[in-house]
């Protein structure tokens, strides 16, 4: 992935929370010399060596636990926020013209090697965290024991887990740091006014303090 250094997030705890707000990722692997994709939601957890695991699972019915080996290396993308971001919201566009337009995102790639689990207890445990995650303050609460056991252990043998041990995880916000303040503030302004939440707001307009004056750049094509 390119990325200018301007849009460029290397915090993991910023990475992390966009991965926790964003759970469904495009998992990308080479399978006997093809490209696939799946649409998968992860989880980010912690490992015993300290490190970070993102874990999920497949049917068993997809080749792609079968066909692709062990520690073969696999890339997640998880998409933030996006929007379009007309060049009539630029103050600039008044001053001098030289506008066009973009679009603003985030988004996180993590990369690693992945196993395949098929225990049932790692799976059962893997299950029952993950909904307890996406049930967490909801009401009524769903969770796993509420259905019946033998429905659940069905259901546990119709797929297979996987764990990606991270080697790499990169951040790119794209959200307009190589504007000026005032082109910033018309974004916002513009994205403010459609209706869109402080928490998406802060993936596509990105706090003016990290920018560097040498980063503003007239090159929209990052």
């Amino acid at each position: 992935m390119y990325i200018p250094e301007h849009f460029r997030e290397p915090r993991p705890e910023v990475l992390h929370s966009l991965i926790r707000r964003h759970p469904l990722a495009i998992l990308v692997a080479s399978v006997e010399g093809a490209l696939g994709a799946e649409h998968l939601p992860l989880q980010l957890a912690s490992g015993p060596d300290g490190g970070w695991r993102l874990r999920g699972h497949v049917a068993r019915a997809n080749p792609l636990w079968r066909r692709l080996p062990a520690g073969s290396p696999v890339l997640a993308i998880f998409r933030g926020a996006d929007h379009y971001v007309s060049p009539a919201w630029y103050a600039s566009k008044t001053q001098h013209g030289r506008v066009v337009p973009t679009w603003n995102y985030a988004v996180v790639h993590a990369s690693g090697p992945i196993r395949f689990i098929e225990e049932p207890e790692w799976l059962l445990g893997l299950v029952e965290s993950l909904t307890d995650e996406h049930e967490r303050g909801r009401t009524p609460r769903w969770r796993v024991s509420d259905a019946p056991a033998d429905h659940i252990s069905a259901m546990l043998r119709a797929i297979v887990g996987f764990e990606i041990e991270v080697s790499a995880l990169t951040g790119k916000f794209k959200s307009s740091q190589n504007r000026s303040a005032a082109d910033r503030a018309g974004v916002l302004g513009a994205l403010s006014a459609e209706g869109l939440t402080d928490e998406v707001l802060g993936e596509l307009v990105r706090d003016p303090n990290l920018v560097r004056d040498s980063d503003l750049v007239r090159d929209p094509t990052g």
